[in-house]
Order: C-alpha cells, then sequence, then structure tokens
C-alpha cells in the first residue's frame, strides 16, 4: 500500500468538500478548487475525512494512487489556509514594486518586467527587506509563478546576485583569481 496514499485527510471546519463521481470540488475561505481524477481510484468523504482507495497493485495504479491523495491534499490545504512562495531580491539597484495588483520587477534590464496577478493569486512586496511573496489557494500556481519570476534573472554564480527562493543557498564560485593556484 502506498504510504501516502493511505494517509487520510481530515478536513478543516471551514472547508467544504463535494464529490460527484470523479469529479471533486473543495470549498474555502480562500476561494474554490475543481479537479477530476482517475475513475480508477476511489475517493471516499466520512464524517469530515477524506479516504483514498486503490482496486488492485498494478504499478500505474500504484502511482495514481499517491498523487491523486497528494493532489486532494493540496486542494484542502490550498482552500483552507492557501500556499506561499517567497523569492529574495539581491542586486545593487534591483528592486519590486506593486502597480496596482501586477509586479513590476527592475532587475538590470533596459525595461521593467511586469507580472500580471492572475485570478487567485496575489503578490506583495517589502522594499526594506526585498521580499516578494507570491499567494494564492493553488499550489501548483504559487510555484509555477515563482519559478517564472525567478527566471527572469536567475542567481548569478559569482556574485550571487538575481532572484532566489528565500533561503536558497548559492554556492559562489572563485573567478578568474581563484584559478591561478599561486
Amino acid at each position: 500500500m502506498s504510504r501516502i496514499g493511505r494517509l487520510p485527510i481530515t478536513l478543516p471546519k471551514d472547508v467544504d468538500v463535494k464529490i460527484d463521481g470523479t469529479k471533486v470540488t473543495v470549498t474555502g475561505p480562500k476561494g474554490t478548487l475543481e479537479e477530476s481524477f482517475s475513475p480508477e481510484i476511489a475517493v471516499k468523504l466520512d464524517n469530515g475525512v477524506i479516504t483514498v482507495e486503490r482496486p488492485n497493485d498494478e504499478p500505474r495504479i500504484r502511482a495514481l494512487h499517491g498523487t491523486t491523495r497528494a493532489l486532494l491534499h493540496n486542494m484542502v490545504v490550498g482552500c483552507g489556509q492557501g500556499f506561499e512562495r517567497e523569492l529574495e531580491i539581491v542586486g545593487v539597484g534591483y528592486r519590486a514594486e506593486m502597480n496596482g495588483k501586477d509586479l513590476v520587477l527592475y532587475v538590470g534590464y533596459s525595461h521593467p518586467v511586469k507580472f500580471e496577478a492572475p485570478d487567485g493569486i496575489s503578490y506583495e512586496t517589502d522594499a526594506k527587506t526585498r521580499i516578494i511573496k507570491i499567494k494564492g489557494r493553488d499550489r501548483q500556481q504559487v510555484g509555477q509563478i515563482a519559478a517564472n519570476m525567478r527566471a527572469v534573472r536567475p542567481p548569478e554564480h559569482y556574485h550571487g546576485t538575481g532572484l532566489r527562493y528565500k533561503g536558497e543557498i548559492i554556492k559562489l564560485k572563485a573567478g578568474k583569481a581563484g584559478k591561478t593556484g599561486k
């Protein structure tokens, strides 16, 4: 049995789940998420606890078992409390600012880079600590937007400048002076 797949998902008080065949709808204070799952995996709701069961031990079904449970858990947590990803801005003159709901990055290019906020996503910036926060109910969407922002100016390995995830450690290279060996 899958160690992840067999774990039950306990629903918080403020989250409501509706199961209609293969379609699962989760509603909470952060919004609503809807997903359709494989008909081969059984999703059951009993007394505020969601369980995911599989009919056999075929490798494909075993993979679906854990994945389905993980996706359901992310939906419940996202609609209940939401997800957040933080990026740090490192570099002289690099900054981020809000333009309404959108985020504008100034990271050393001749033009500002604008990120529009899709539905269910919000941005926050702090000029003092140079932190960008991406918040939303869909874990995959929050992570993808953070990765797209980081890709605008990834951390540079000689000086360490660029956008990086909060807490990410960048190993700096020595450069030309380190190659002489004297």
